[in-house]
């Protein structure tokens, strides 16, 4: 007998697959292993059911929409970037390069300003929707969260941040069963910083969302691993979109090239001009490593 469902949770070769209303543990078919595949959190997956004492087998893992290597999750669709207007302030270069890299995976990024009751934040807010990217306003007792939950509706989503931001008070007040101890790991899934580190997918909001540890430093992690092409970063831009293949040379970076559109379209303030710089920085960066150091 088979059931569909999906993998929240793998430890010690043993898989936690939730399908038609249980979770199953189960061991991966050995030809996985043999064609280097490893299943991942988040992959949709056929289960055999074992019969008469036999194991539960993962006999099939379908396509996935999507894959981050550190740390390793499939099919995140949605990745909340949680920045506060202060206390720490926002870092648009940390912002637009984890916003780059969801787009370069085909995951919706979307911002969560914390704190906008201690300061203002129209000029994030005039950035972010300006380069179309959803943009929610939260304030730091974690009230107005009702949007986020949206959001979170029929999704697998990823929360990041720098520390201090606000993610454990906008988690525990999206689902004050997560139990998360500001500043530290939680609690309620027993970790240590020392510990290792595996993900878990839980169930809120009519969604999922994984845990990545400790719902923390997940921009530490895809910083190190998701390397962006200098030729692909301007397609991880969804509002140069428009520009691209109109400037007035084929080999355009769109930094600083005359007859660049882009350029003009900043200086018209059609894009951020906080968004371009930090397209820049991270094109510099981007031409500067070999391929050989990326394998």
């Amino acid at each position: 007998m088979f059931v569909d469902g999906i993998i929240i949770k793998g430890i010690g070769g043993f898989y936690y697959a939730e399908a038609a209303g249980s979770v199953y543990e189960c061991k991966a078919r050995g030809t996985f292993r043999k064609e280097g595949i490893t299943p991942l959190a988040g992959d949709n997956v056929r289960v055999a059911l074992g019969q008469n004492g036999d194991e539960n087998v993962i006999d099939e893992i379908y396509e996935r929409k999507s894959v981050l290597k550190r740390p390793p999750v499939a099919n995140i669709d949605r990745l909340f970037i949680v920045t506060s207007v202060c206390d720490p302030s926002p870092n648009t270069l940390l912002i637009d390069r984890l916003t780059a890299i969801a787009e370069n995976k085909g995951i919706e990024p979307v911002i969560v300003i914390t704190k906008a009751d201690l300061g203002d934040p129209s000029a994030l807010l005039k950035t972010y929707t300006l380069a179309g990217i959803k943009t929610i306003c939260t304030e730091k007792s974690g009230l107005n969260t009702d949007e986020v939950k949206k959001e979170l509706s029929g999704h697998i989503s990823a929360f990041t941040g720098n520390s201090g931001v606000g993610k454990s008070t906008l988690l525990n007040n999206i689902d004050s069963s997560l139990n998360i101890e500001t500043g530290e790991i939680s609690r309620k899934l027993g970790r240590g910083r020392h510990t290792t580190r595996s993900v878990e997918l839980y169930k809120i909001c009519g969604g999922y969302v994984a845990d990545t540890p400790g719902f923390s430093s997940l921009e530490i992690d895809i910083e190190q691993s998701e390397f962006i092409s200098k030729d692909d970063l301007p397609f991880c831009f969804g509002e140069f979109a428009p520009y691209l293949g109109s400037c007035k040379f084929s080999t355009c970076t769109h930094c600083n090239d005359l007859g660049c559109k882009i350029v003009e379209a900043v200086k018209k303030g059609e894009i951020s001009e906080s968004r371009h710089e930090s397209y820049k920085a991270l094109y510099n960066e981007a031409k500067y490593i070999k391929d050989w150091q990326l394998k």
